[in-house]
């Protein structure tokens, strides 16, 4: 569905609709837009809408970032939001039936707004382009489903036997079988929003779940894809009176949620030139695992970028915590899967689900441009164990993390200036945010003991 006459004609041909919303993802992955007239479709497909630049810069709690040149030095311009060609998507959790339309920002008619960070893939998959090659991309994505009357993280009480869900049970069929009205109507859904939803599986923590999504040829649309499917999982749950959590580690002791992403590069004639016939990959895939090695701890604040993020990236938490990569080793930051050559790819590991999908895509498809581009080559390949003392480690806390990607090299070569700004100073925010509030666990620690 790429212009207005098609989202015209669904709408004619959906009268049920009564409500539409258009919406922009601003840098923390958060849908944000307006309500508009059902009968202003055409003017918004054909001319798009009208919000201020700054709308994708805002903080997790949706404040302008202090000091931030798009709202004070600019005067807090406004740019054009237009459809990104997915057309109007119904939802179906709602009391209403409703639809959405997809934007992305433009300074004009014309100029993409580079610190969209829909954009800002956008602008890594073009230079791709230019030495003739194409991303093909597949995600995975973790979530928690929790009780929505705690007030912290419980597990779930089952639909089918009435009981709380009270241990891990990796690869349950009982525990999708519990669940399957709300994966059901999360498969329906993704069917309707063309999301290409594959397997799930119960994962390693208590109510844990991941869906895989199937890969495809084109980045931005495999984005889109993350960032739809998570919103229409948590839409899902709510219909389901349940809470769907892609937090990167809602249980401090239990597994965290992540996003690995897989890709590999296809040539002009849609060869994958990450296949040289053998099991260790082409001259190609290696010099892109030498640039996600090179950009990857500048790059961290992309794959975590919240204060809830640095608990998932410990030491033998099935998530990685050093700077590694290994043929068919799931403690590695960087994976080779194995299999037959001609399906040679990458996975990346670090990612949690807490992550802006286009941020990640970004960053990573990014590195690897940079690593091609300048025939980087990584170490020797990890055996064993990777959280060994003597590997290079990620930053391990959050302001580590945005002083990295603020002083990094590579990451100049991959987001323009304004994004990296406004990420930078969104991050600071927030930071700051979160050590100004007093936890109830500080609170009756030291009440009265000091």
């Amino acid at each position: 569905m790429n212009n207005s006459a098609d989202i015209v004609t669904w709408l004619d041909q959906n009268p049920q609709v009564e409500v539409l919303h258009t919406a922009v993802v601003d840098l923390n992955g958060i849908m944000r837009g307006k309500r508009i007239p059902i009968d202003q479709a055409r003017r918004i497909a054909d001319n798009g809408i009208r919000m201020p630049l700054s709308i994708v810069g805002v903080d997790v709690w949706g404040e302008d970032i202090v000091g931030n040149p798009m709202v004070f030095t600019s005067g807090d311009a406004d740019g054009i939001c237009s459809p990104t060609g997915r057309g109007a998507l119904p939802i179906n959790w709602t009391t209403r039936p409703s639809a959405m339309i997809p934007l992305w920002l433009f300074e004009d008619a014309r100029t993409p707004f580079l610190g969209d960070p829909r954009q800002a893939l956008a602008h890594v998959v073009r230079r791709f382009a230019e030495h003739g090659l194409t991303p093909v991309v597949a995600t995975e994505l973790e979530f928690y489903l929790v009780d929505p009357e705690a007030d912290s993280a419980r597990p779930p009480i089952s639909p089918y036997t009435g009981k709380r869900l009270d241990s891990d049970a990796i690869l349950s069929l009982d525990e999708l079988e519990d669940f399957g009205e709300f994966f059901r109507d999360v498969y329906l859904q993704c069917e309707q929003q063309n999301v290409p939803a594959d397997t799930a599986v119960a994962e390693n923590g208590i109510g844990q779940f991941e869906i895989n999504l199937l890969h495809s040829s084109d980045a931005l649309k495999a984005a889109d894809d993350a960032v739809l499917f998570k919103r229409i999982v948590k839409g899902v749950a709510r219909k389901h009176k349940l809470v769907a959590t892609f937090m990167a580690k809602p249980y401090g002791g239990r597994s965290g949620n992540g996003f690995h992403v897989h890709f590999s590069l296809n040539d002009a004639s849609g060869i994958n030139v990450f296949d040289d016939g053998t099991e260790t990959g082409s001259d190609v895939m290696l010099n892109a695992v030498g640039g996600l090695l090179a950009g990857m701890a500048e790059s961290t604040l992309l794959f975590a970028p919240h204060f809830n993020s640095y608990r998932r990236l410990r030491p033998d938490t099935h998530a990685p915590s050093a700077v590694s990569w290994g043929y068919e080793n799931r403690t590695t930051a960087v994976r080779i899967p194995g299999g037959n050559p001609k399906a040679r790819r990458i996975e990346h590991r670090v990612s949690g689900a807490d992550a802006n999908p286009y941020l990640v895509l970004a960053g990573i498809l990014g590195a690897a441009l940079v690593g091609i581009e300048d025939e980087m080559k990584p170490p020797k390949p990890f055996k064993g164990r990777a959280y060994s003392e003597r590997l290079p480690k990620l930053p391990a806390d959050w302001a580590s993390a945005v002083n990295a990607f603020e002083d990094g090299a590579l990451i100049p070569r991959i987001f323009d200036q304004t994004l990296h700004s406004m990420f930078v100073a969104c991050k600071r925010q927030e930071i700051a945010g979160f050590a100004s509030q007093v936890t109830d666990l500080e609170f009756s620690a030291y009440l009265e003991i000091v």
